[in-house]
């Protein structure tokens, strides 16, 4: 028997594939470009975005870097709201990034 499927693992698929669709890939391409093997790699990124398995930490920074999104992205806990801002933060110019900083010292 497999093990069940938690809404964590679920929420961690649906991110990994939110970020695959952003940056334009398949699932193949994605998996190609991560390093595994072409043979699985639809298959195996298939498994990761329906949560039946989750990606090793190695596995899960090339993911990231291949995406361009940090790996926290994939792990903020139950917070799509965490995420989204951790995904923008990444994305934005060194200046922004000092205001959000200020901002929140504050």
């Amino acid at each position: 028997m497999g093990r069940e499927m938690s809404e964590a693992d679920q929420r961690w698929g649906a991110r990994l594939k939110q970020a695959r669709l952003n940056a334009g890939l398949s699932q193949k391409m994605l998996g190609i470009e991560a390093g595994i093997d072409a043979f699985v790699a639809s298959t195996r990124i298939n498994r990761y975005e329906l949560g039946i398995h989750r990606p090793d930490l190695l596995t899960v920074r090339k993911l990231a870097k291949v995406l361009g999104v940090p790996v926290a992205f994939f792990f903020a806990d139950e917070d799509d709201e965490i995420a989204e801002m951790l995904l923008r933060y990444s994305k934005a110019a060194p200046r922004a990034r000092l205001a959000v900083r200020k901002l929140l010292s504050e």
